[in-house]
Parts: C-alpha cells; structure tokens; sequence
C-alpha cells in the first residue's frame, strides 16, 4: 500500500481511501496499479463482507493527475493504449469486485472519479458534491470508463454529459441515477454506516452475489434458458448453509447467524 492509497478494515468492512488531497486525489499510474492491487486483495479475502471506496481532502477524485496526462500526450499511441488498458482493469475489477461496494463521495468527481462512483453498487454523496465528464474539453472521451457510466445514467444522459463535458450537482447525479442518495455533509458518514448495516444483515453470499445475478438478467437474450437458469439459481441458494439458516431463522423468528 502506498501514501496515496490506505486501506482500513473494520471486522468485516474494508474501506479504501485515496489519499491524494493536493492533488485532488487524481488519478496517475501508480495509483491505478495500487488500487487495483488492493481491490484483487480485497476480493479474494473471504473476511471482508463490504468494501466502501472514500476519498481523504476536499475532492472524492478529479480524474487524470495533470503530469500524468503530460506525460502520456508526449507518448507513443501503443503507450497510450497500455495506459489506458491499466485503468480499464482498474474499473473492471471494481466493477465485478465479488463483495458489495460504497462509494461515499464527499465533494467533487470528474472524468475516471465519476467512473469509479458509476462502478460501485451503491453510491452516496453529499449535497456539495460536483460532477463532470469533462474530457470532450480537451478533445476526447470518457472511453474507458464509458460501459459503467452508462450502465449508470443510461445511454440519453450520457450523450448529453459526454459531449458537453458540463457539470451537474449531485441533486441532478441521483435524479440520472449517478447516486443513490444525497445527504448533508456531515451525514454522509451516517448515511453510508446505513447501507453497510444493512448489507451485514445480509446473507453474505446474497449480497456478495447481487450484481452478478443482475448482470446475467441484463446479458440473456433467450426467455426460457433466463428462467431455467434463475430457477436453477434459487434452488442452489434455497439448499446452501447460507439459504438453509436464512430461511432458518425466518421460520424460528431470529437473527441468522451473520447478522449483527
């Protein structure tokens, strides 16, 4: 782990803080690999239950550090491509990270920031926060981080903020379905403990396996085999240790067991 990156654990909630504020917690390749890293780590880790992305200083994350991308301007385009592949799997492992995840955004995202918090599962931010996919300003586009953002906000919002590069405050990030919530700073802190509560009460294999399942509906193309495959699905759950003490529990009228 590096300066830039810290990660905390509390029993069974990991919490990955960039920790960049005079930058901005932008964006260079040092951090793209370390948090990657991390988020490999995280993933395997069988004692980590809910990961929430933070950000450290005034800003969640302003996208591409400025001396990176001067660097990579004056680069080949292989070198370029290389770059870019870093930060696709950065948001992919993200995305498909096996453990539910948080964003808490406490103040401005731009460009790769706004990628990250399209990546989460869940995403809160507070009333302060900016958003922005400002790339088109300086001639480009949000490429790779694009599949997320749209998944996020829908292809309509994104071919507006794609081509204008504007900015939006977070009232209009949750109405495009950028965030979840909005909440005063200084119940932003509260607001995520909520959804981490939450997703303790859980069964961990459930929650952990939520997005995967809502990927699958999203990908099927064929009726039939959807429905046989759900059906194969809830039989699996209904007969694990997992589904066997849920239903348990309902029927004894108590806590299962991962509850808290």
């Amino acid at each position: 782990m590096t300066q830039a990156l810290q990660l905390l654990r509390d029993g069974p909630v990991a919490r990955l803080r960039m920790s960049r504020p005079q930058v901005h917690n932008a964006f260079d390749d040092h951090l793209v690999a370390a948090m990657t890293e991390a988020l490999v780590a995280i993933g395997a880790d069988a004692a980590v239950r809910v990961l929430v992305l933070e950000a450290e200083g005034p800003s969640f994350s302003a996208g591409a550090d400025l001396n990176w991308m001067r660097g990579m301007a004056a680069a080949s385009e292989e070198a370029n491509r290389i770059d870019s592949l870093a930060l696709a799997r950065l948001m992919r492992t993200l995305d498909e990270l096996p453990k539910p995840t948080i964003a808490a955004v406490q103040g401005a995202a731009y460009g790769g920031g706004v990628g990250l918090v399209a990546c989460c599962d869940i995403a809160i931010g507070a009333s302060e926060a900016k958003f922005g996919l400002t790339e088109s300003r300086l001639g480009l586009l949000p490429a790779v981080i694009s599949p997320y953002v749209i998944n996020a906000i829908g292809p309509r919002q994104a071919r507006r903020y794609f081509a204008t590069a504007e900015i939006f405050d977070a009232v209009e990030a949750q109405r495009i379905g950028l965030l979840h919530k909005v909440v005063n700073a200084t119940a932003l802190d509260n607001a995520v403990q909520r959804q981490v509560d939450l997703l303790l009460n859980a069964g961990p294999s459930a929650s952990a396996n939520a997005k995967r399942l809502v990927r699958d509906v999203i990908a099927h193309s064929d009726g039939a085999r959807h429905d046989a495959d759900n059906a194969a699905l809830i039989a699996r759950l209904r007969v694990s240790p997992e589904g066997q003490e849920g239903l348990t529990a309902f029927l004894e009228k108590r806590k299962p067991g991962w509850a808290r």
